[in-house]
Parts: C-alpha cells; sequence; structure tokens
C-alpha cells in the first residue's frame, strides 16, 4: 500500500537501525505538543530499548527521518498498542502522522494475532483526537492514566 503526506512523499516505517538511531532520537515536537508528548524521540528509542514492551520504529517522508512511533502487544488485554508517535516540529501539518498511522496499522493488522488496535491521547490534544477518530479509532471509556483510550477493531486476515 501506499502511504503519503500531502507533498506526495511516500512515508515508511523503518526499523531502528545503526544509520537512523540518532536521526530518530533527534525528533523533536512543536514547543506547545510538549505537554503531550515526549520532548524528544530519544526517550521513546529507550524505553524501546530497556523496557522490553515497546517496539520503536522510524518515521521517514522520502529520504528523510521525521519522526518515530512505536507499538506493543498486550497480551493480557490482547490487543495491539500505538504510542510514542512524534512527527518532527518542522514536518507536521503535511500528512505525515496520518500516513505513519495508516501505515502502522495495516503492518499491525496483518499480523494473525491482531484483532484489535488500542492508542491513548491526552483529552485537551483535540488534534490528536480528530486524527484517530477519522482513521476509525472510537474511544473505549477506558483511561490509561489521564489519557483516552481509542480502539480499532481489525478484520481477521484470511489465511
Amino acid at each position: 500500500m501506499d502511504f503519503s503526506d500531502r507533498q506526495g512523499r511516500c512515508v515508511v516505517l523503518d526499523e531502528v537501525t545503526d544509520e537512523n538511531w540518532r536521526a530518530v532520537a533527534d525528533v523533536a515536537p512543536a514547543d506547545e505538543q510538549r505537554r503531550f508528548v515526549a520532548a524528544l524521540g530519544a526517550r521513546y528509542l529507550l524505553l524501546s530499548m530497556r523496557g522490553g514492551v515497546w517496539n520503536s520504529l522510524a518515521i521517514r517522508a522520502g529520504d528523510a527521518v521525521v519522526g518515530h512511533v512505536m507499538w506493543a502487544y498486550d497480551e493480557e488485554g490482547g490487543a495491539h498498542w500505538i504510542g510514542g508517535m512524534i512527527v518532527d516540529a518542522a514536518e507536521q501539518g503535511r500528512g505525515v502522522g496520518r500516513a505513519a498511522v495508516r501505515a502502522l496499522i495495516g503492518r499491525l493488522g496483518a499480523l494473525p494475532s491482531c484483532r484489535e488496535i488500542r492508542l491513548s491521547y491526552h483529552p485537551e490534544n483535540a488534534p490528536a483526537g480528530r486524527l484517530y477518530a477519522e482513521l476509525g479509532f472510537a474511544p473505549t471509556g477506558d483511561f490509561e492514566d489521564e489519557e483516552v483510550v481509542a480502539a480499532l477493531a481489525v478484520a481477521p486476515t484470511a489465511g
């Protein structure tokens, strides 16, 4: 599938490697978003490397690393989770975040174990709430810390 931003650049999720980890670590959101996400991608990379739960991915638009997103599988709840998404401030408003979430939904949805994808966002982060709703996520009524939990049902893949 093609996941492009509004500039027509192909948005791809890459594994974090020895070649791109510094670019991922340096991703920084707009100042007004720092109350909702980490100030740098480095925090999420460390959570992935040291926490043993999350899996980090670089978000690339064209040839440039422009963001970070991570995912995990909750064995107890049976859902895949999306977390830790940051799009660099210079790249925001270009459709990179939408394309990245769509790409990750496609990647996770292709896993045989994936029946539901969940994520959480701060209730005051209206742009994130709109984006996720437009992509089919619906609030579950649950909260993770102070964040709204939203879920997307995934149809079983034919095997």
